[in-house]
């Protein structure tokens, strides 16, 4: 039995609605939705969910853990929401946010100007830090991924785009003539 797929998900600050295969999840920080497969049957009761398998064959031991996760994750988002920080290194590099839009200068010969999903937010607490707060986790995953790929970090000098909790394991220069 899938050890993930097995554990309750607990909804006491949340609200669950189940139409066919569609799950809706609505908590004080928004609502989300998505589809589940038919194969996997959904218990409500009280203030537990739990994700039901029809058999053990490998799809299903599969789509058992990915349901309940992609479920947790979604309440989780509802009442809590996600958020990822990205520090930038490198002299003379720096962000600003323009309205909604995020002005970034990473040394190239032009900005960049990103524009975020509707869905996310974007926060500057100084002009090498970025903050990105949505509830959920997949789409906030996603922008900060997009964003440090404008510049991934180098591993000789460090400079770049990474997560806060990132370790960029440096590499030695050439080494000084012998």
């Amino acid at each position: 039995m899938s050890r993930v797929g097995k554990k309750p998900v607990n909804i006491k600050d949340v609200k669950v609605s189940q139409k066919n295969n569609l799950i809706k999840v609505k908590g004080k920080l928004g609502e989300l939705q998505t589809d589940v497969h038919p194969n996997m049957k959904i218990e409500i009761d009280g203030e537990e969910l739990k994700v039901i398998r029809p058999n053990d064959q490998k799809q299903n031991r599969a789509l058992h853990g990915l349901t309940r996760a992609l479920i947790q994750n979604m309440v989780s988002g509802v009442s809590e929401g996600y958020s990822k920080t990205l520090d930038i290194i490198g002299v003379g590099y720096r962000v600003e946010l323009k309205g909604k839009n995020l002005l970034v200068n990473i040394g190239y010969s032009h900005p960049i100007y990103f524009i975020p999903p509707e869905e996310i937010t974007i926060e500057t607490p100084s002009n090498t830090q970025i903050v990105i707060k949505g509830i959920d986790k997949q789409l906030v995953g996603q922008v900060a991924a997009k964003i440090r790929s404008f510049r991934k970090p180098e591993p000789y000098k460090g400079k770049g785009i990474r997560y806060s909790d990132e370790v960029v394991v440096r590499k030695a220069g050439k080494a000084a003539g012998a």
